[in-house]
C-alpha cells in the first residue's frame, strides 16, 4: 500500500475578502510562489500539489507552479472537499498534508515535524501545527495539517453541509472552539510549539488590506537578507516594529 505524504495547496484568484491576493507580490514575486518556494525544501513531503479552480482566471496560477516544477490539479472552486480528494485521488496520496495560500511563510522544518508526528500514530487522524490547538503555542501560519486520505473519503463521501465543504479542516476540527468533530473516529492531536518561537500571538495570513501591508513589509525587510528567513527572524522583526510603532 503506497505510504506517499502528498502536500496540497489550495489558492485562487477569487477570494472574497483580497481579490487576487495569490498575485499580490511579495519581494518581486507573486504571493503564491512565495509560499511554494518555502514548502519545497519540506523532507517529509514526497510531492507538492497545487490545487486551483478550474476557471479562466486562475490559469495564471498554474504557470506559477509550472516555474518551480509542481504540479497542479484542477477542480471545483467552492467545494474544497472534493477539490482535496480528487486531488490527493489522483495522485496516490496515503497522507493528505493541508497548507492555504494565504501562509505566506511556512517553515520546512514545521512542516516535517508535524509530518513525523503524524506518522508516528497508530490510529488514522488529524494532525495540526497550522495555528494552535490545545495550547500548543504555535504562531498563525508556519505549519500544515496532516489527515489521512480515508478520513478525507469519508467526508467527501458523507458530508452535505456546504460549508463544511469549503472549510477542509471543519470536517475534522474547529480551530475556532478547540473542538474535534469526532475525537473516536478522527482523533486530534498536536505538537509543542519549541519555547523560543512559542508564539501564539503572532499571525501570518494575509486575508485583508492590512495583513499584506504587514507581510509586505516583512517579506521586504528579511527576504534580501536570506531567503528562507525564519520564524525566529519574523519574531524578531515583528518586535521591532511594535517597539517603533509604541
Amino acid at each position: 500500500m503506497s505510504q506517499k505524504v502528498v502536500a496540497i495547496i489550495q489558492a485562487r484568484m477569487g477570494s472574497t475578502r483580497l481579490p487576487g491576493k495569490s498575485l499580490m507580490p511579495l519581494a518581486g514575486k507573486p504571493l503564491v510562489y512565495r509560499v511554494l518556494e518555502r514548502v519545497i525544501p519540506a523532507k517529509r513531503i514526497d510531492q507538492i500539489v497545487l490545487a486551483v479552480p478550474n476557471t479562466e482566471e486562475n490559469k495564471v496560477l498554474l504557470k506559477i507552479a509550472g516555474e518551480l516544477g509542481i504540479a497542479v490539479f484542477v477542480g471545483s472552486e467552492d467545494d474544497l472537499v472534493d477539490r482535496y480528494y480528487q486531488a490527493a485521488k489522483k495522485f496516490n496520496a496515503k497522507y493528505v498534508v493541508r497548507i492555504p495560500a494565504d501562509n505566506p511563510t511556512p517553515q520546512s522544518t514545521e512542516i516535517d515535524r508535524i509530518i513525523e508526528h503524524h506518522l508516528g500514530l497508530v490510529t488514522p487522524g488529524f494532525s495540526s501545527n497550522l495555528a494552535e490547538i490545545y495550547n500548543s503555542g504555535y504562531p498563525d501560519g508556519i505549519g500544515a495539517e496532516i489527515f489521512d486520505f480515508e478520513l478525507l473519503k469519508h467526508a467527501w463521501t458523507n458530508e452535505r453541509d456546504s460549508h463544511k465543504r469549503e472549510h477542509v479542516h471543519l470536517n475534522f476540527f474547529d480551530y475556532a472552539t478547540q473542538t474535534p468533530v469526532n475525537q473516536l473516529w478522527c482523533p486530534v492531536s498536536t505538537i509543542s510549539c519549541p519555547q523560543n518561537f512559542a508564539r501564539p500571538d503572532i499571525v501570518l495570513d494575509v486575508n485583508t488590506p492590512e495583513q499584506y501591508g504587514y507581510m509586505n513589509t516583512l517579506y521586504e525587510t528579511l527576504y534580501p537578507v536570506n531567503a528562507q528567513f525564519t520564524i525566529q527572524d519574523i519574531i524578531a522583526w515583528h518586535d521591532n516594529l511594535k517597539q517603533i510603532r509604541n
